[in-house]
This record gives C-alpha cells, sequence and structure tokens, in this order.
C-alpha cells in the first residue's frame, strides 16, 4: 500500500518591504517624515505587537527626529536598559535628567506638567515614551522597574485627538506622536505654530492620509 503524499501549498510571497521604515514598499512612509531638530533626546520603547501595526505613528516620530533612538522589546535588560536611560548615546552626551512621558500615579507624582506658564528643567534632558495601547504600556512598566523609578511628564489640556484611524480606550488618548510633540512643545519651550511643531503636524497629517487612501484603495 503506497503512503500518500499531501499536495504542499505555496506560501503568499513576501511583499517587498522598506528597510528605512520597515513598511510595505507600497506603504512607505519615509517620504512623510520631516526632519526636526530638538536639544530634548528622545527615546521609544515599542512593544513587539507595535513593530507592524500600519496605523502606529512611532517609526514615523523615530524618522522625524534624528539622533532618536527606536527599541523594540517588552522586558529589557536592565543593565542595557540603565545605558538607553541614563548614558552616552553615540553622538550625544549623557542626559543631566531623564523623564518618562506617563500619566502621574499617587505612587508617583508627575515631575512636570505641560500646562501652560510651567516651567521645564535646565540641562540636558532625555524624553522616554512607551509605544503600546495602554494595557501593554502599563505592562511594559511594571516589566522595567527602572521605568517606573523614572519621574514622570504627564500631559494635560491636551485639547482633541487627531488620531481618527485608530480608536482609542478614552477620549483624548493620543498618539505617540501626538504626545511627543506636545511634551517637545513644552521642554523646548516651542511657541504654538513653532515650525517644528508644524513640521511634525505634517508628517502626522501625511501618516492619516496615507492610511486611509490605501484602505479605500483595497
Amino acid at each position: 500500500m503506497s503512503a500518500s503524499h499531501a499536495t504542499p501549498v505555496p506560501s503568499a510571497p513576501r511583499r517587498a518591504q522598506c528597510p528605512n521604515c520597515l513598511r510595505p514598499l507600497s506603504a512607505c512612509i519615509c517620504a512623510l517624515a520631516q526632519p526636526v531638530q530638538a536639544a530634548t533626546q528622545v527615546l521609544i520603547l515599542q512593544h513587539p505587537l507595535e513593530l507592524q501595526e500600519a496605523k502606529g505613528t512611532a517609526r514615523l516620530l523615530h524618522l522625524c527626529l534624528p539622533g532618536s533612538q527606536l527599541v523594540v522589546g517588552e522586558a529589557f535588560d536592565p543593565v542595557q536598559l540603565q545605558q538607553w536611560l541614563h548614558g552616552p548615546w553615540p553622538g550625544a552626551q549623557a542626559p543631566q535628567q531623564t523623564l518618562l512621558l506617563y500619566p502621574q500615579t499617587p505612587d508617583q507624582p508627575a515631575a512636570l506638567s505641560t500646562a501652560a506658564g510651567s516651567d521645564a528643567p535646565a540641562g540636558i534632558r532625555r524624553l522616554v515614551l512607551i509605544d503600546g495601547t495602554w494595557r501593554k504600556s502599563r505592562k511594559m512598566l511594571y516589566a522595567n522597574p527602572l521605568l517606573a523609578q523614572l519621574p514622570r511628564l504627564a500631559l494635560t489640556d491636551t485639547g482633541p485627538a487627531g488620531y481618527r484611524i485608530r480608536k482609542a480606550p478614552r477620549a483624548g488618548q493620543l498618539s505617540t506622536l501626538e504626545a511627543a510633540a506636545l511634551a517637545l512643545q513644552q521642554l523646548e519651550a516651542w511657541p504654538g505654530g513653532a515650525p517644528p511643531l508644524q513640521a511634525l503636524q505634517q508628517s502626522f497629517d501625511g501618516l492619516i492620509a496615507q492610511y486611509e487612501r490605501l484602505r479605500t484603495a483595497h
């Protein structure tokens, strides 16, 4: 009796990917990024599930901020995380202050507030962003005690979110790029309508428009 053999099913060809933004070439966002110069050093810690999220804004933010760092992971090696948070980066000095952009909680009051009129401390700053859903970001926070220990920069009076392509659990919650723009406005003392803010907003608007165009095409 002869053995039966299943006919192999050919796998679908993998779409060509941009090596810079890591998106399919048909959805490349490199051309949307408008470079923005800021004294604040920005570290983006991205949850692995956000890496292939078509609606995500962290990669675009990284492309807009020369010198920023984007690291993908959930629970990080403490020695490596310590370096990312407080050590010198290639071409950049170690910060005098590292802040986590995250809402304050009773056990961790905010170090700064972006409310109008507040003064940001002087010195080289490093701003840390957690890119993920609220559930995933909380998990990352508590999985990495070094993050939980950081003083926090909490956004207030943020106004309506423009992130209409992705549903937020609560009204007013912002995308990573939107939140970073507001935080940098505070830390860099940019006035409303400053060219860096306009550049970030135009990059963000371009991403939204591209996503909606591609969605309609399919």
